[in-house]
């Protein structure tokens, strides 16, 4: 896609700031905001930023993006991913949950749950299921990363090998064209593959940003996730592999 001069522009100051807002950018460029939000949407079209609430940054591959703007991106999304989610999640039931937005999404939708036992390495989830008094928290050990609260680390993945769980649910930071999960942390991705092979039963939350983004640390294969919960359809080659795998993939209506 050919860029106009402004959309240039506004890359350039990504590049320096690593983060714009649209009145920012409206007041730079003496424009509409109306003006702004449709270049940052042609951007985000072309792959080239990623909208967040407010605003834009550039797609990492290297680094995450911050957590707040990981909260706000697509939050409507997240939150209906994750009441489907927890429909598949009986009462009495057994489950880890992992670092990530979507997954702290989940933990607000199990709150009226009922004896329900939850091990994460995730602060976060540990703080808002603090709130049903029938969930059982385990928070499992590690180093504390104070951006986002997640416990990483080979403590933490020993805690979590202790454990054998009725269900997983996990997010990731990127979803490849090939069904790859990556992450950016190798520590965070230890733990994430622990959780997986401790659990009887698999779910992926991920909204579509995560089909849009790369990182760098691979965490494994749809082959080996037993449910996906997404609130886009696959691409069809995706989608083939998916039902080769016999991963079940749910789309939410948003």
């Amino acid at each position: 896609m050919p860029l106009n001069f402004r959309q240039t522009e506004i890359l350039d100051i990504l590049r320096s700031e690593n983060r714009v807002t649209v009145e920012d950018l409206a007041a730079r460029f003496d424009v509409t905001l109306q003006t702004i939000r449709r270049d940052l949407g042609d951007l985000a079209d072309a792959r080239q930023v990623q909208r967040v609430h407010g605003g834009a940054v550039l797609p990492s591959s290297v680094r995450n993006i911050g957590y707040q703007d990981r909260r706000e991106l697509n939050a409507k999304a997240k939150a209906a991913i994750a009441a489907l989610c927890a429909d598949q999640i009986p009462d009495n039931a057994s489950l880890f949950l992992n670092i990530g937005t979507t997954t702290e999404a989940v933990a607000r939708a199990l709150l009226d749950h009922r004896d329900i036992m939850v091990v994460t390495n995730n602060m976060n989830v540990a703080n808002i299921l603090v709130e049903n008094p029938h969930c059982e928290v385990i928070v499992a050990g590690g180093i504390l990363r104070r951006t986002d609260g997640g416990l990483v680390g080979d403590l933490a993945a020993q805690t979590i090998e202790q454990f054998k769980v009725d269900f997983a649910v996990i997010g990731a930071s990127a979803l490849d064209a090939d069904g790859d999960l990556t992450d950016f942390d190798v520590q965070e991705v230890r733990v994430a593959k622990a959780i997986i092979h401790q659990a009887r039963s698999v779910i992926l939350v991920a909204d579509h940003t995560k089909f849009q983004r790369s990182a760098p640390v691979r965490i494994g294969s749809l082959e080996e996730i037993d449910m996906v919960i997404t609130d886009h359809p696959f691409r069809d080659a995706l989608a083939r592999k998916c039902k080769d795998w016999e991963t079940r993939v749910l789309a939410v209506s948003t």
